[in-house]
């Protein structure tokens, strides 16, 4: 069991949460030498850094922009007097990719993993009615005992570098909300919720956990404020008569209230907005409520100009905005959960999410996007590291589950994003992780992974282990592009052809599929990375995908042009966006705004 609470700071009758966002303190540790230094007490200097936010950007040193060692943050925080007696936490939406937590000089705790939250339990260091020193310490290295998986190299001036084995940009630092938290002594610290139809109503079976024993009661509410119904206990059944499901597209939320009394005083509260809703996987069938559903959307990023994966209300909102528009109704939060914002903005506009943890990397190459499609093969996993990978990938899974099992958007987790499959020693790692995803989850949603070019029907060998599967595709783009796209046709449809003779009864999606395109390139006749091959591209694609019942998805990479390492076939980041990085389309957007709008919900249903 987590040893935090992973609910998402709310100020309630009993709760108080305060925003610590806005100006820290900031230090890039270049000698490594904090710790000893005493900084636990104090960093030095008087820069000061936005948090939430990447810190890479912001500066115009390219030192700083690629720095990897120890990065120090620090703020003063008053604490009211009157929270004297309360349970009291510092809660970290993220730290990228680990962290420890310093109050009044003492060390609080450490947290690895840079895309999932943790607390801070502060209770017996603060000082009441007084400022409070807090410190941070968060390390940006790369490793292969945790995710996302790299290296970190040493130059030979001394300075580290980091080495992804993806192909995103590694930012980081404190990139999402920094909370202080005061929770009464006992208090509501986790629930669980499923869903069964029956007819026009629907039941909803609940698991509350809490820090005490006095009584726990629950209401639910629906969008006129009205009680809809009620129950008492720690686990039990409510049934909604004549419930509003939430659909995609149109969401309806209800709002559960927690609380937890003695007698008629109230200990603690804490409130969510839900969906009723059901998922499952029936044959080659995603079924939402029991209705087929068919997926158009995207593979995306939390990756903007200057706050980088820092957390940005506004592009949260312009993202959606431009989801709409285009007729998309899903996206995977590759390659990494997302902030939680993200899902709540979900669920209240009708979207569904695959979510997936930070697994990406588990292919031992710098250009994996290349070298996976040359057939490439790395037995990533028998290395002698691997348990501590594995350990460090269980953890966030079970962080993962815990803080989003309770959003209706979310209707799948993705476990892995293009491991290396094509050795037997992936069969007892992917075994584990799967089981245990099946295991937290009481609602036992389907669980799935990116399949990588090299990942094949006669190649992989942990496809078995996905209720959805998921192929990351490139052809006409990594493999046969340019004039050689019919020949990409050929080898494209060659491929879902052996995929079909498995009769796996399984959905397929697309999780990947897309070229880099310059939104400033226009050539007649088209040439790759211009705008009208891009368009031939996804026309190709589009056919493939339609001659397929089993496909069941198209989430086409990506949104937006991102920020990657720099390198000879990345111009200033990935060019793969519908939309540009920011947030103008392309012409394939409307190429796709005309085919999704055109398809209805349950296609191929």
């Amino acid at each position: 069991m987590l040893e935090n609470s992973m609910l998402y700071p709310k100020t309630t009758a009993s709760r108080r949460a305060v925003s610590l966002d806005g100006m820290w303190k900031f230090w890039l540790d270049e000698n490594g030498t904090g710790e000893k230094d005493g900084f636990a007490d104090g960093i030095p200097g008087e820069d000061r850094i936005p948090v939430p936010a990447s810190f890479q950007d912001f500066y115009t040193e390219k030192n700083i922009r690629e720095f990897a060692g120890d990065i120090w943050y620090e703020r003063e925080v008053f604490v009211p007097g009157e929270w004297e007696g309360s349970q009291l936490f510092l809660r970290f939406g993220a730290a990228t990719h680990r962290a420890a937590v310093y109050v009044n000089g003492r060390k609080i705790t450490e947290h690895e993993g840079g895309f999932l939250p943790f607390c801070a339990d502060i209770t017996g260091v603060v000082r009441y009615q007084a400022d409070n020193q807090i410190v941070v310490r968060v390390n940006n290295e790369l490793t292969v005992t945790n995710i996302p998986c790299g290296e970190t190299l040493t130059l030979p001036d001394g300075r580290k570098m980091n080495k992804p084995y993806f192909d995103f940009f590694n930012y980081s630092g404190l990139q999402r909300s920094v909370f202080l938290l005061a929770l009464p002594k006992e208090y509501v610290f986790d629930f669980d919720l499923d869903y069964e139809i029956a007819g026009k109503d629907a039941f909803l079976h609940y698991q509350v956990k809490t820090t005490g024993e006095h009584e726990t009661v629950l209401r639910l509410y629906d969008e006129q404020g009205r009680e809809v119904a009620a129950s008492a206990g720690k686990s039990g059944v409510m049934k909604v008569e004549n419930a509003r499901l939430w659909r995609v597209r149109d969401a309806y939320l209800y709002r559960l209230v927690i609380r937890i009394l003695d007698g008629d005083a109230l200990i603690d509260e804490y409130a969510q907005e839900i969906g009723i809703r059901t998922v499952e996987v029936k044959g080659t069938s995603i079924l939402l409520n029991g209705e087929p559903v068919y997926l158009k959307g995207f593979g995306k990023h939390e990756d903007s100009d200057i706050v980088g994966r820092g957390f940005h209300i506004g592009v949260m909102k312009r993202d959606f905005e431009l989801m709409k528009w285009i007729g998309a109704n899903s996206f995977r939060t590759a390659h990494y959960p997302y902030s939680e914002e993200i899902y709540q903005m979900a669920d209240r506009e009708g979207f569904l999410v695959i979510d997936e943890v930070a697994a990406v990397g588990l292919f031992e190459s710098l250009m994996n996007f290349m070298e996976a499609s040359s057939g490439k093969k790395t037995a990533f996993f028998k290395k002698e590291t691997t348990p501590m990978l594995l350990k460090a990938h269980k953890k966030a899974i079970e962080e993962l589950i815990t803080r989003d099992k309770n959003h209706p958007c979310v209707i799948a987790w993705s476990l892995l994003n293009e491991p290396e499959t094509t050795d037997e020693a992936a069969v007892p790692y992917f075994k584990e992780v799967f089981d245990l995803a099946r295991e937290l989850d009481v609602q036992k949603r389907p669980r799935t992974f990116a399949l990588i070019m090299n990942s094949l029907p006669d190649t992989c060998k942990c496809y078995r282990f996905s209720d959805i599967i998921a192929l990351n595709r490139y052809y006409g783009w990594y493999v046969k592009g340019g004039h050689e796209i019919s020949q990409a046709r050929l080898l494209f449809q060659k491929e879902m052809d052996a995929w079909k003779a498995l009769n796996l009864d399984k959905p397929f999606i697309f999780t990947e599929y897309g070229t880099d395109t310059l939104g400033t390139e226009h050539k007649l006749p088209s040439v790759m990375w211009s705008q009208e091959y891009q368009e031939e591209y996804l026309n190709m694609t589009n056919e493939v995908f339609d001659s397929y019942d089993f496909i069941k998805g198209e989430q086409i990479w990506n949104f937006a042009d991102f920020q990657t390492t720099e390198g000879i076939l990345r111009v200033n980041g990935n060019k793969k966006g519908v939309f540009t990085r920011d947030r103008q389309p392309k012409d394939a957007a409307y190429l796709l705004r005309r085919r999704w709008k055109g398809l209805p919900l349950d296609y191929k249903g």
